[in-house]
Formats: structure tokens, sequence, C-alpha cells
């Protein structure tokens, strides 16, 4: 089952805190490099989960892309990569505080100039995922819409979540992206951005909700799966893995139940660990609360 995730490959530079930041001053922080960008993760844990995943993306022409395109290549994820030779791979740093919460500051490099062109055909693939950030970036949002058009063309389903509320600044326009994908895939703070679950022409939704677990909503169906009580690490890439562990059974014919129960496992994996992606991490810090809580 091959599965086209379409969206960046970062770079991550974690820095877990164990105290409040020190604004003008020092704080001490475990840091690590690590593998990380939505769709990078999402695509990652398909693997992890069974699937065959294809990760198209726009990198730059340097050794931070070669590194992480190796290491997903080993874990089975099929690179197809196009090369910038003017802006570099795409890098984020996460701030990680003594809850496992994340905050990000990203410099998007070569991902803000993915391109249509950059779009490799779906032949051969069931499903397309897309990642929010290529929709929400003025200067990527023509391959986003390019790759979901193509994808309905080829009789694909499709998925894609939104990723980030407060990029969701043009909720109408976004919406509008999105029309006919058969399954989204947002926080409840997401949600909330676009207008809530009667969110028009989409097929279905699967929302996440921090500790309060996910839901599953089509028409006047509404399923709900609790979160797991887990130590949680780092929260980072939870929603990623949230899409995967979801999708990998949902495209195997599992119905909305089965659906977010995988879903929720991945991301109290996820959660469970230092980094984004499901190879193993450095400990970190942990403290009990509910997963899926990447994004409460």
């Amino acid at each position: 089952m091959t599965v086209v995730v379409i969206g960046d490959i970062v770079t991550d530079v974690v820095a877990v805190h164990r105290d409040e930041l020190a604004a003008g001053s020092d704080t001490a922080a475990e840091i690590r490099i690590t593998g990380g960008g939505a769709a990078a993760n999402t695509a990652a844990w398909l693997a992890a989960c069974g699937a065959r995943p294809t990760l198209a993306a726009r990198v730059g022409a340097d050794r931070a892309a070669d590194q992480l395109r190796a290491e997903l290549a080993a874990a089975g994820v099929d690179c197809r990569f196009a090369v910038d030779p003017d802006a570099p791979t795409c890098q984020v740093t996460v701030l990680v505080d003594a809850a496992g919460q994340r905050t990000m500051l990203a410099d998007r490099g070569a991902a803000a100039r993915l391109a249509p062109a950059d779009v490799p055909p779906p032949a051969g693939a069931v499903h397309l995922h897309l990642s929010g950030y290529v929709l929400l970036d003025p200067s990527s949002r023509p391959a986003g819409q390019a790759a979901l058009a193509a994808a309905r063309a080829a009789g694909l389903t499709t998925s894609v979540d939104p990723q980030a509320a407060a990029l969701l600044t043009d909720p109408r326009g976004f919406l509008a992206d999105i029309a006919g994908v058969d399954l989204l895939l947002p926080s409840a703070a997401e949600l909330a951005a676009l207008g809530g679950a009667g969110v028009p022409a989409v097929g279905a939704i699967a929302v996440t909700a921090g500790a309060a677990g996910a839901t599953w909503i089509e028409g006047t169906t509404r399923v709900h799966v609790p979160a797991t009580r887990v130590a949680v690490v780092d929260s980072t890439g939870a929603g990623d893995a949230f899409d995967a562990g979801l999708l990998a059974v949902w495209l195997a014919g599992a119905g909305p139940q089965d659906a977010l129960r995988a879903g929720v496992a991945a991301a109290t994996r996820a959660v469970s660990r230092l980094g984004a992606q499901p190879w193993p991490a450095a400990p970190g810090r942990r403290r009990s609360a509910g997963a899926p809580g990447a994004r409460p």
C-alpha cells in the first residue's frame, strides 16, 4: 500500500529545558539534532506502521539533506526530493519544556520553494497525504493545490493535516484549497480556527484533543477514543504520528474506531521519546499526561 506524503523535511534542533526560560540570560538545556518536518515525520511513522510511503519535498544542496535522506531511506521511505541550489534545507529550533510541550521556531528554507514540478506523479499510490504547511505558505501553496488536483484526477483518496492553528489566518482560502478532501486531520485548535466541526466539503474529520483523546466526525456520526496516560518526554510530532497510525489502518479498510485507536497508539509512542520520528532517541524529562498531546 503506497502512500504519497508531500511537505517539509527538516533538521530539528531540539532543546529540552527543565526550568523557565531566562529572558536575556542563560537557561540550561539538553540539546539534540534530529530529523523532523511534518511530512517527513508522517512518512517515517507510516513506514513504521507497515505502509510504503513516498515522500516528496524540496531540500537544499547540503549535508543535512543527505543525512536526512539516508535516515528515511533506511527506515523504508521512498524519498523523492527536489534539490534547491539556492536555499538550505528547512531547519526548526524546538523548545521542549518540563511538561514535554514544544514551541517551534522555523526557517522553511528550500521547503518554502516547493513547486508543482516537484510533486511526483501519483502512479501506483492509493492515497495522498498533504502537510498543511505547504498550503499555509503562499510560495508553496500552488504545489499543494497541484498535488491535490493530481491525486483526485488519478482517483486517489486524500488527507490534509492543517498543522498550525496560529498560521490559519485565511481559513476561507484554506477551506477552498481542501474542498473535496476525504479526511481532514486537525487538532482541536486548528478545527476551531477553521470554523468548527461543520467544515464543509470534506468527507470526514479526525480531530485530536490532547489528553481528551481523538474524535471521528462524519455527518451525524461521532466516534471517540480516549487518550492513553503516558509519561510525556516530547510532544513534537505526535500529531504526525497520529496521522500515520490512523491512515495505515484506515486505508487497509478499518472503521473509524479502529483507525482512531491506531492513531492514538502511534501518538502515544511518539510522545514517549525525544524527537519526532520513530527511531531511538535520548531520554528526556517525563511527566504523566495524555496522548495524543502535541496539539491540545
